[in-house]
């Protein structure tokens, strides 16, 4: 079981006043996961981000061996090339965050992550140092794809964007705090010069996107953040918002290993254009794209 400390528990380990543990997660020098709006630290990951601080341990290697499953955040197309493929892999449910921990702690040979940070504007790239900036991890593109408002055919409500949700009193389907589009949501949210209590929500948030739609397609709410392909495929209307990069995470040495090559390579095959296509909402000219190479 991984110890997870919160800012008081880690202030304290480390003896430092908690405002500096803020400047360094800010900063992304420090492994950290935020869950439910609150930073939490594992500790072995502290040991070992203080061991290569002091030198005495570099590179932290991840164990050998991962189930072949992908965890984090669901997509469409992912999901669909997974098993057009046959790469012998598997997909687990859950949220951006939630899968990236999974992955830190050996449950998964990779991890789906869309997760747009807003301190400093980054997409993906600074929660994957904070959780695994010591270790021999790559992150590479899988896909742009574009985010919005989903809601119902003919937009009755007459949504242009977000600052129309609290005017119209939409009701909103929101997802779990570690999705990547609910971290999407609450920056949009707080751009737009509101806050959560001045918008009517669901009382329970879904699990993934196409939960989303279906709540929309079933009068439960009048609108929710997904990705244009959940509206295409429910046939409903779609407001667009926001341009996101999805990065799959992996360990170096598992990129180079035949599930993970199988995906890739099919994934940039004319049969996997034509499915993006038809999805509609992804661009992919940006796939196999490494954007971070640990040490």
């Amino acid at each position: 079981m991984v110890q997870l400390l919160n800012t008081r528990e880690i202030a304290d380990y480390l003896r430092l006043k908690q405002r500096k543990v803020y400047d360094l997660v800010q900063r992304g020098e420090i492994p950290c996961t935020r869950v439910g709006g609150k930073w939490l630290f594992p500790k072995d990951q502290i040991d070992h981000w203080l061991a290569a601080r002091n030198g005495t341990e570099p590179v932290v290697r991840m164990a050998a061996a991962p189930p072949p499953v992908i965890a984090g955040s669901h997509d469409p197309l992912l999901d669909w090339c997974v098993d057009e493929s046959r790469c012998g892999l598997a997909l687990m449910g859950g949220g951006s965050l939630s899968g990236l921990e999974r992955f830190a702690e050996g449950a998964a040979v990779a991890c789906g992550l869309h997760a747009f940070d807003t301190a400093s504007g980054e997409q993906n790239l600074p929660f994957i140092r904070r959780q695994l900036g010591d270790r021999d991890v790559v992150a590479i593109e899988w896909a742009r794809r574009e985010q919005g408002l989903v809601v119902a055919a003919g937009n009755p409500l007459g949504i242009r964007s977000v600052a129309d949700l609290a005017a119209s009193r939409a009701r909103i389907v929101r997802r779990q705090p570690e999705a990547g589009a609910q971290l999407l949501f609450d920056h949009l949210v707080m751009g737009a010069g509101l806050g959560w209590a001045d918008l009517v929500t669901l009382d329970r948030p879904v699990r993934v996107e196409t939960e989303v739609g279906l709540a929309v397609l079933g009068g439960q709410a009048d609108a929710g953040l997904a990705i244009r392909a959940v509206a295409h495929q429910l046939r409903l209307d779609f407001v667009p918002l926001h341009w996101e990069r999805y990065d799959l995470v992996m360990r170096r040495r598992d990129y180079f290993e035949p599930p993970l090559q199988t995906l890739l390579r099919f994934a940039r095959s004319p049969l996997a254009a034509r499915r993006a296509e038809e999805l509609q909402g992804y661009d992919l000219s940006g796939l196999g794209t490494v954007h971070f190479n640990g040490p």
